[in-house]
């Protein structure tokens, strides 16, 4: 056999993200572009921030000696530097460069956090639902994920974590605004959270740390506030990516920043770095590095996924779709009108909609949709869509 057990198992069960993206592109090769409504995949179609072609062009004619070459495994001073100071305004505690490594995007940060953290057989407490790399991440350290469920509103349910912990919880992995159902933790949800970790560190005997997975923080709408984790959590460490708020997936840039509350908070830094190299990332790629020092209070035009949010929402509700309103990021979770989210999103497919089943983040009975897609899809998709709840019987 060509690939190990856990591979070919895990292959088994793979992303249904990937799945349904694949079936798009058949349908595409069948239908055309223009007549495939593809929701699958969290990646923007818009383009980054000005300022950001403007320092790379500014480099590109302008390099620097050495710019391409290795730096300190936790990356470039001036750039932790530049998180550092924007942290600090936000949870008004003292972040120094020291407290900032930077990494090969979000999942790059978290592998590395997990790493540093897990013994074999530690557990860490997922809430779904959730992003389903999670659990693999987790194996790839010897860890084993526990999955707790929300409450009906996709805010942590504090009763539930807190029968969940015993003493091999390590972590507790938080996502606000949350892929898949855009909802942003409020900060009372957050102050719970923290004083239930420091109950439960005192009574196990060990720290708990809380991993808040923030790679959506700036896109959020009407208003609300991401509260820093930082105020509110001791033990807090966070991981994020500039592959949503810069829109620059492709080029795996993010950090790890943990808090500067933490006891013993140089031995972990020290820890994290030495698994950023020994991981193989060794440091993050040196021109991004040097690209986001200087834009870490940009972002993308939000008005732009507002608007796609609006319109999206607005539609599938009047059909009779039940969801809660995302109030951040770029995705809408509906209830399936099916029992089953699987049959649904093969009905959706007859109709050349493309969503990802509720099952794929370990909550079924519902499915995600990612409207970072072009505005012209998300309206030429609207009658398909009214198709859809015509064929079953929906309002």
């Amino acid at each position: 056999m060509v690939l190990s057990d856990k591979v070919s198992s895990f292959l088994s069960r793979a992303s249904w993200i990937r799945k349904m993206f694949e079936e798009g592109d058949r349908l595409r090769k069948i239908h055309g572009t223009d007549k495939v409504y593809d929701f699958t995949l969290g990646n923007p179609s818009v383009e980054p921030p000005q300022k950001f072609r403007e320092e790379l062009k500014r480099l590109a004619l302008n390099p620097e000696p050495g710019m391409h070459r290795y730096m300190s495994n936790a990356g470039y001073p001036e750039t932790r530097s530049a998180v550092a100071e924007v942290l600090a305004e936000q949870s008004q505690l003292p972040f120094e460069a020291k407290h900032v490594v930077m990494t090969v995007g979000a999942g790059g940060g978290l592998n590395v956090v997990l790493k540093a953290l897990l013994n074999p057989g530690d557990e860490v407490i997922a809430l779904s639902p959730y992003f389903v790399e999670y659990g693999f991440y987790v194996d790839n350290h010897g860890g084993i994920l526990k999955v707790v469920p929300t409450n009906d509103a996709f805010l942590p349910d504090l009763t539930a974590i807190s029968a969940a912990i015993n003493a091999k919880t390590r972590a507790i992995i938080i996502n606000s605004p949350n892929n898949p159902t855009g909802v942003v933790y409020p900060a009372e949800v957050l102050a719970d959270l923290g004083q239930l970790v420091e109950e439960k560190s005192r009574e196990m005997g060990r720290p708990i740390f809380v991993i808040s997975d923030e790679p959506y923080a700036k896109i959020v709408y009407d208003g609300v506030q991401v509260p820093s984790v930082f105020k509110y959590i001791t033990n807090a460490v966070m991981v994020t990516s500039h592959s949503k708020d810069l829109a620059l997936p492709g080029e795996r840039i993010g950090y790890v920043a943990v808090s500067p509350r933490i006891n013993g908070v140089d031995t972990l830094i020290e820890g994290l770095v030495f698994c950023n190299r020994t991981l193989g990332f060794v440091n993050a790629p040196a021109l991004m590095q040097r690209l986001v020092a200087g834009l870490q209070r940009e972002s993308v035009d939000i008005a732009e996924y507002r608007e796609k949010r609006d319109l999206l929402y607005n539609h599938l509700t009047s059909l009779g779709f039940e969801m809660v309103k995302p109030q951040g990021a770029f995705y809408l979770f509906p209830k399936s009108p099916l029992p089953d989210d699987i049959e649904f999103s093969r009905k959706a497919l007859r109709h050349n909609i493309l969503v990802v089943p509720g099952g794929g983040f370990g909550t079924p009975g519902y499915f995600r949709l990612a409207y970072c897609i072009d505005l012209d899809i998300i309206k030429r998709s609207l009658p398909a869509w009214s198709a859809l709840a015509q064929e079953l019987g929906m309002k």
